[in-house]
């Protein structure tokens, strides 16, 4: 089939490969020329485990082209259009910002004349509602769907590709809903002949699939990270309640360990917008609800900064503080809200000397905050130190050797703020650690 993807940063870049894998032609739709030039040439603009092949299968076989100037054949032309833009946090406010999606569809409309009905399949996280709103932009020249996509970074091909569920939501008209999801079928027959559960549903039920989904995330994240703080006031380990919990089969294990919470570009602002979505519509009680969750994850940041000032005698003033990983999470080169980033910051304004490495984002690090010195090794950085703080759980950090890294510092003090590593081994090295309720 021939397919578009408008929008083609982390989430659409990702689709239009996997589509092309799976045999469509695929036309990528993207305002800013660098990446289009970087795509064109078969490279990816991010960092993701296996897309850099899909994307050099895609443009080898001719099967994946991107452009930015689509002209009306190639709008006009294509059976299926996916839109996959940002929805970032509006400034000054909890709401989703929608100009990407609005802009997106308005292009779309602007091409289709009502001749054929071809099918717009939105893919953005949106409030609910959007949904609606954008049919009635595209009445009488294309069907629409809202297909929410689950990706989590660092998997997002094979998400893409075997995905866990999808869901549709289609349109109230029965014959609409039956045109339009034989559509999509078609598009997705591979991965639905892998037997994938396929939900079908209404627009608002399939908008709040995917934000209800980040807030429970989010929310078992905060809980237990509410539970550490009980564990340290009590005397207790979090490491082995979140254990014993996550044995019982009702709450399950993953989500579940604390550390210094949650970040990146899509649970924070997720949070936020359907906090915000929700106070729209009169629901106090989830609005409390999820500012909560909000709460309790950026009070993890506060309770590192905290823990350092406490490790370096009462201030970081002149300190030699080495963060070990910068990313919001393993896997990935995203620092969007990243607590990691965010806590070597905070040190540096407190007038501590700070050094940061990562594996992947050094560069983006440097280009962020000049104020922070950059390591291209693990040891390098940990050379001086008074204090080390791990704020992102990278295997190639977690796997460290506690006696070479104890030979380098200049005091032997680390602060685990993902929990990540063994607690038992670092001491035995000769380490003060902290961790988080431990």
């Amino acid at each position: 089939m021939r397919l578009t993807v408008v929008g083609c940063g982390y989430l659409g870049a990702v689709h239009a490969a996997a589509m092309s894998h799976l045999g469509h032609d695929v036309l990528g739709i993207e305002t800013d020329p660098l990446r289009v030039e970087a795509l064109r040439q078969g490279r990816a603009p991010f960092y993701e485990p296996g897309l850099p092949e899909l994307i050099q299968e895609g443009v080898a076989s001719g099967r994946l082209r991107f452009t930015c100037e689509p002209t009306a054949e190639d709008v006009a032309g294509a059976d299926v259009h996916f839109i996959a833009v940002g929805t970032p946090q509006s400034h000054g406010s909890g709401k989703a910002d929608l100009s990407q999606v609005r802009a997106a569809v308005d292009m779309l409309a602007s091409f289709l004349d009502g001749q054929r009905l071809p099918l717009v399949v939105g893919k953005s996280t949106v409030p609910v509602g959007t949904s609606a709103e954008l049919a009635g932009a595209l009445a009488g020249r294309a069907r629409l769907v809202w297909n929410p996509e689950f990706l989590r970074e660092g998997f997002a091909v094979e998400d893409t590709l075997h995905p866990d569920r999808i869901v549709y939501g289609l349109p109230d008209s029965p014959q609409e809903a039956q045109a339009a999801q034989s559509v999509l079928d078609e598009v997705y027959a591979q991965i639905l002949d892998e037997d994938v559960p396929r939900i079908l549903t209404d627009y608002a039920t399939a908008e709040l699939v995917k934000t209800s989904a980040n807030a429970f995330l989010a929310m078992k994240i905060s809980f237990i990270n509410a539970m550490a703080g009980m564990c340290e006031a009590a005397g207790g380990d979090v490491t082995v309640l979140a254990r014993a919990l996550g044995l019982d089969a009702r709450i399950g294990g993953r989500f579940l360990r604390a550390g210094v919470g949650f970040g990146g570009g899509c649970l924070p602002k997720d949070i936020r917008a359907l906090a915000t979505r929700a106070s729209e519509l009169g629901v106090e009680p989830l609005t409390r609800l999820l500012d909560q969750v909000d709460s309790i994850n950026q009070g993890q940041r506060d309770r590192v900064v905290d823990m350092a000032v406490e490790c370096c005698g009462g201030s970081v003033e002149d300190a030699s503080v080495t963060v070990l990983g910068a990313t919001f999470k393993p896997n990935s080169d995203d620092l969007r809200d990243s607590p990691s980033l965010e806590i070597a910051e905070r040190l540096s304004q407190l007038a501590a000397h700070v050094t940061v490495y990562d594996p992947q984002a050094a560069e983006q690090v440097r280009r962020r905050n000049p104020d922070l010195a950059v390591a291209e090794d693990p040891w390098k950085a940990l050379e001086g130190a008074d204090l080390v703080i791990l704020g992102t759980e990278w295997q190639e950090l977690i796997g460290l050797d506690p006696h070479r890294a104890a030979q380098l510092v200049a005091r032997p003090v680390i602060i685990d703020a993902r929990n990540a590593l063994d607690p038992t081994a670092w001491r035995a090295a000769g380490w003060s650690y902290r961790g988080m309720g431990r």
